[in-house]
C-alpha cells in the first residue's frame, strides 16, 4: 500500500491503522510506503529526520517512510503520476488530500484507489484477497 502522509492533519491517527496493517500483513508480503508531502496546507513542514521521528515515537511506526515529495502537479514524483494514471480519484485524477491510499499487487498494478477519509482498518478485506491472489 502507498500512501501519502502528513504529520499536522486531521488523519495524521491513520498511522496507527496503517501500522496495525503492517504488522498484521508483513510475513505475507504486505508492506504499507508512506511518502510525505507538504502541498495540502503545509501540514508536513518538518525535515525528513523529523518526520521520522514523530512517526516512530507518536504512532510506533515501524514501516519504510520516505523522503517528502511533491504528488501532484508539475513536480510531482513519477511514482505519484504513475498511479494516478492508473486508478482516477472522484471527478479527477489528482491527489486532492493527504493519506489518499493505493492497494498494489505483487506485480505492481493499482488495485484499488482509497480516499483519505477511508480509515485503514476498513481495507483489510481487500488486502486479505489480494494476498490470495
Amino acid at each position: 500500500m502507498i500512501v501519502n502522509t502528513a504529520s499536522e492533519c486531521g488523519f495524521t491517527p491513520q498511522f496507527d491503522g496503517l501500522e496495525k496493517l503492517y504488522a498484521s500483513y508483513k510475513d505475507e508480503g504486505f508492506t504499507v510506503l508512506g511518502f510525505p508531502c507538504n502541498q495540502f496546507n503545509n501540514q508536513d513542514p518538518g525535515s525528513d529526520e523529523d518526520i521520522e521521528v514523530f512517526c516512530r515515537r507518536n504512532f510506533g511506526v515501524t514501516f519504510p517512510m520516505f523522503s517528502k515529495i511533491d504528488v501532484k502537479g508539475d513536480n510531482a514524483h513519477p511514482l505519484f503520476v504513475y498511479l494516478t494514471e492508473q486508478a482516477k480519484g472522484v471527478m479527477t485524477k489528482q491527489i486532492k488530500w493527504n493519506f489518499t491510499k493505493f492497494l498494489i499487487d505483487r506485480n505492481g498494478n493499482v488495485i484499488n484507489r482509497y480516499a483519505p477519509q477511508t480509515k485503514p482498518e476498513s481495507i483489510e478485506k481487500d488486502i486479505e484477497k489480494a494476498l490470495q491472489s
